[in-house]
């Protein structure tokens, strides 16, 4: 799904060798990929959204580079399963969690950049983010499900959703989280599921929206 063969393979070992592992580690190489990352990002919303302001531009691009965005894009790409953890971090189960998820995609990112330059990382990134950025409604100006949930109930003096574990299915490397949200003062009760905890209450937050009439 990256589609970019390196001409430096030791570039994308490194970028996948997380710090528990050896050196050299990834930590270098995600600190360039979030700038590059920034970057891309900031230029594909100015050229797609050629009528809102700097702030909304500001708010989509934090939305998008987010870790949990981040976490979630490489969980599709399987990346976990690439991962050069240590003992303790596998053991632990790093390859699912989402810092480190994000902070491998990063470094993919930066290396790409280093291996054939920043033309050839954007358009990876305009991959990656392809769908995610075509399905940005404009009226949220780029606020994620549960900060529009919690900001609608605010403002009709009710109080915020609660949100709880339900279930955790699946194998390590590929699970689901179910997670419900509640609202007690209009009995409203709806589920997610994503593939880590924050997207499933972001799911859960939006069907919340779309029962509540906001879609």
């Amino acid at each position: 799904m990256l589609d970019h063969a390196f001409k430096q393979p030791a570039l994308l070992q490194q970028a996948l060798t997380h710090r528990s592992h050896s050196s050299p580690h990834n930590e270098r190489l995600e600190f360039l990929g979030d700038s590059v990352l920034n970057c891309s990002i900031a230029t594909l919303l100015y050229q797609r959204f050629a009528a809102i302001n700097e702030g909304d531009l500001s708010r989509l691009r934090a939305n998008l580079v987010r870790q949990e965005c981040l976490a979630e894009i490489a969980a599709e790409l399987t990346l976990g399963d690439c991962l050069r953890l240590g003992e303790g971090e596998l053991k632990s189960g790093g390859f699912r969690r989402p810092s480190i998820l994000a902070d491998a995609l990063e470094a993919i990112i930066g290396a790409i950049y280093l291996d054939a330059g920043f033309a050839a990382a954007q358009t990876t990134i305009e991959r990656l983010y392809r769908s995610r950025i075509e399905q940005i409604d404009l009226r949220d100006a780029g606020k994620d499900a549960k900060t529009a949930l919690q900001e609608l109930l605010q403002a009709r003096r009710l109080p915020v959703p609660q949100y709880n574990l339900l279930a955790t299915r699946g194998e390590a490397h590929a699970q689901e989280f179910e997670v419900s949200c509640t609202i007690p003062a209009i009995d409203l009760l709806v589920k997610g599921h994503g593939a880590s905890r924050r997207g499933a209450e972001q799911q859960a937050a939006q069907a919340a929206l779309e029962k509540i009439g906001v879609t």
